[in-house]
């Protein structure tokens, strides 16, 4: 929605206008997140349903929220090495409730 709203100019001249570095940044890091939300609402369904749900997996469910919260904000703000950390204490998260899973 680079245009904004649809308003009556646009739908003479609906060209692309350009975007701030921000709203790129803010783009991707919603990208990143539908990418990564699969294995972690698999693996979350699956402990829920084979009943190894305990306060461990629910420790690592919150946790993975607030990492991916702070993700965002800090992938939009361009926070290179803070994000790439956040990145992979979010992997290492799904990684936990992967091996609570198998337990």
């Amino acid at each position: 929605m680079v245009n904004g709203f649809l308003q009556p100019p646009n739908y003479i001249d609906p060209t692309v206008r350009p975007m701030p570095l921000w709203g790129h940044r803010a783009h991707r890091a919603y990208l990143n997140a539908v990418e990564v939300f699969a294995p972690f609402a698999v693996l979350v369904i699956l402990i829920f349903l084979t009943g190894k749900e305990n306060a461990t997996t629910a420790f690592l469910t919150v946790t993975f929220f607030w990492l991916r919260v702070i993700h965002a904000f800090v992938y939009w703000f361009a926070v290179a090495y803070i994000r790439t950390i956040v990145f992979t204490l979010g992997f290492f998260v799904v990684v936990g409730l992967f091996i609570e899973l198998i337990k």
